[in-house]
């Protein structure tokens, strides 16, 4: 009963927060899009703070309403005036909030590739389509066979969005899983990881090819849940959570990664290739470090 009140609570109070700060936020989207030159980026700035704001008022209702601990490591030395691209491992609902404890206001706002499905979730559908964040249409492989005109919808997506994150500190934010992991997933993959699925290039080197000399960094950032079983949003909110890792380790970026033609040159693409799949190697091995890590610590209590 205690964690049906306390996620109805914290439902409330986050819907609450949502509902206060649509209303500008939507404003000041609207008049991004008819104001000229520089006004158009005093009403961009608006927007990101107004999100901003949003974020660190859910933080807060986290902060008083539920125990989970977020253990974040390495943000010490992020920027506010830079731009980064984010590459994470995708499990919950609850990555999101986790990237909002980590980055929020420690970077500048993230930008996230959504499903064009999602683009009509009360309240946050608009929300994010003011906040210019691209919205994907997935196509299975038996549909693209019907119809090939469609192939390569999403990387013409993500060039149109990379244009109008050049106008200002962006942090773009690239689930390279596509999807969220789970062990059937991994299983109908054949993945060769044990805690993450097979990653996807294409969108990674398209963010590359647009904003590399703007980008700072790779934050390479890896999730991890020491319970047992991965929890989903109602878990967090109704404090069934007890503890979020969050691991950012910061990398410097190769420019040789946009110096080349990833749809016609098969050889850089496979430089692309090998290089995401170095990042998964790595963070698959630090996955297993930090729920090892976690794992002790119970023992030796």
């Amino acid at each position: 009963m205690r964690r049906l009140l306390t996620g109805c609570f914290v439902s409330l109070l986050l819907l609450l927060n949502t509902l206060v700060l649509i209303g500008p936020l939507t404003v000041f989207a609207l008049l991004k899009l008819v104001a000229p030159g520089r006004y158009r980026d005093y009403a961009s700035w608006a927007v990101m703070w107004i999100a901003e704001t949003w974020a660190e008022i859910d933080k807060l209702i986290f902060a008083l309403c539920i125990p989970t601990q977020w253990d974040i490591r390495g943000a010490d030395d992020l920027r506010g005036d830079t731009s980064y691209l984010v590459i994470s491992n995708h499990q919950s609902w609850v990555d999101i909030p986790a990237l909002i404890q980590a980055l929020n206001r420690r970077t500048p706002f993230f930008k996230f590739f959504l499903k064009k499905e999602l683009v009509w979730v009360p309240f946050l559908g608009l929300a994010w389509w003011a906040l210019d964040y691209p919205f994907m249409k997935r196509y299975t492989k038996a549909f693209l066979a019907k119809h090939p005109e469609l192939a390569g919808q999403d990387l013409k997506i993500t060039r149109q969005a990379c244009e109008l994150f050049k106008r200002q500190p962006v942090t773009v934010v690239n689930y390279l899983e596509g999807t969220r992991f789970s062990e059937a997933k991994r299983a109908q993959q054949g993945s060769p990881f044990a805690h993450l699925l097979r990653p996807k290039a294409g969108g990674v080197a398209f963010v590359l090819a647009a904003l590399g000399e703007q980008l700072d960094a790779v934050l390479d950032v890896t999730v991890v849940y020491p319970q047992a079983k991965t929890p989903g949003f109602w878990d967090l909110i109704s404090g069934a959570v007890p503890k979020v890792i969050i691991d950012i380790r910061t990398r410097e970026l190769d420019p040789a990664l946009w110096q080349g033609d990833y749809e016609n040159d098969p050889a850089f693409r496979q430089v692309v290739q090998n290089w995401v799949n170095r990042l998964w190697m790595e963070k698959d091995q630090r996955i297993q470090e930090l729920r090892g890590e976690t794992a002790g610590a119970l023992w030796a209590k």
